[in-house]
């Protein structure tokens, strides 16, 4: 088994070479690949250490899978090139989410959707990721109507950039109040030069804002939620809307989920459903404080769902509040199990 890692260097990138350790790959002969800038730079895994090299070489070597988290222009150019040499790409970008020809993959729902001879998967957004694992079993039981999601969004997502801007404002916001006691600014309007992310500073902030804004007021990233959940659950006419917000959280994304039915349920059939599901903690007792918060779902594979609520102004509708890792689950595991799916698969 040769297994490429394409984007080696990144933040998911190293998740994923963490993941497959993890999952039993510590063994298999694992290719870190990355850009120019980075070839020849070492990358720990598995005790040992990967020199990374260009992904050029990688596609010389003719690996049997490669998964990938460079950026879809970066996917563009090179996952066909996988392809050619016979290796199986699962790719975390949004370059083929959208292909009508490229299944889009969450294990736990829809990997019967992969045929013996596709050779380019698509994993999906993070955000898309933790919902649709939530919102399956509910789909199947009680057929979804109608979405309303709202999006609390770590600074991960972006990639390390963000977290070094965050880091930063984070320091000099100390040196601040160290200089001036706890009446200093907030507004960190004097920065100077610091690694800039956003368009605005992070710290003890938060900004309605993720991805690129289209035309029509909404942003990319609150397209994928529309487009990848009805292509997931095999249902185009879901109504779907949603609001994505940026906040300083490293720990994982949160959201606030508005589920319309066109059946009617019983919410301990809908506790029963959400405890079954593989791969999802129900975390809900409001009695004793226990809901999701990312810094509890930070580090780990599950998605937790908690504040399950029957909406009291709206018939057959349902409020959920949906956390998970946004590196994990929300992008290195699901593509890791993907791998492990077809592995399996194919045998």
């Amino acid at each position: 088994m040769k297994i490429a890692v394409v984007g080696a260097t990144g933040l998911v990138g190293g998740v994923m070479l963490q993941v497959l350790e993890e999952r039993g790959f510590g063994q298999a002969e694992v290719l870190a690949a990355a850009s120019a800038k980075s070839v020849g730079k070492r990358v720990p895994f598995a005790g040992r250490e990967l020199t990374v090299m260009s992904v050029e070489q990688a596609i010389a070597a003719k690996p049997d899978y490669a998964v990938f988290s460079a950026g879809a222009s970066a996917s563009r150019q090179y996952a066909p090139l996988f392809a050619e040499v016979g290796c199986t790409v699962i790719d975390n970008s949004s370059a083929w989410r959208k292909d009508a020809d490229k299944p889009l993959v969450v294990p736990e729902i829809n990997l019967d959707v992969v045929k013996d001879d596709d050779r380019i998967i698509a994993n999906p957004n993070c955000s898309t990721i933790q919902m649709v694992l939530a919102l399956s079993g509910l789909h199947k039981a009680y057929e979804i109507r109608r979405l309303v999601i709202s999006t609390y969004q770590s600074i991960t997502g972006t990639g390390i950039k963000a977290v070094r801007q965050l880091q930063e404002e984070e320091a000099y916001h100390a040196t601040l109040v160290a200089e001036q006691g706890p009446d200093a600014p907030t507004l960190l309007a004097d920065m100077g030069e610091h690694s800039q992310a956003y368009p605005y500073q992070i710290f003890r902030n938060l900004f309605p804002h993720g991805g690129d804004f289209q035309e029509d007021g909404y942003t990319t990233e609150e397209q994928k939620l529309v487009d990848e959940t009805r292509k997931i659950l095999r249902a185009p006419d879901i109504a779907i809307t949603a609001t994505v917000a940026r906040v300083p959280v490293v720990g994982g994304h949160s959201e606030a989920v508005n589920a319309e039915f066109h059946k009617p349920f019983e919410m301990n059939e809908v506790r029963d459903i959400l405890s079954a599901t593989p791969g999802l903690i129900l975390y809900d007792d409001p009695s004793q404080l226990r809901y999701p918060m990312p810094i509890l779902s930070e580090h780990r594979d599950e998605v937790f769902v908690g504040r399950v609520r029957r909406d009291l102004s709206q018939a057959n509708t349902l409020n959920m509040w949906v956390v998970a890792d946004n590196l994990r689950k929300g992008a290195a595991t699901n593509a890791i199990e993907i791998l492990q799916g077809l592995i399996e698969k194919r045998r």
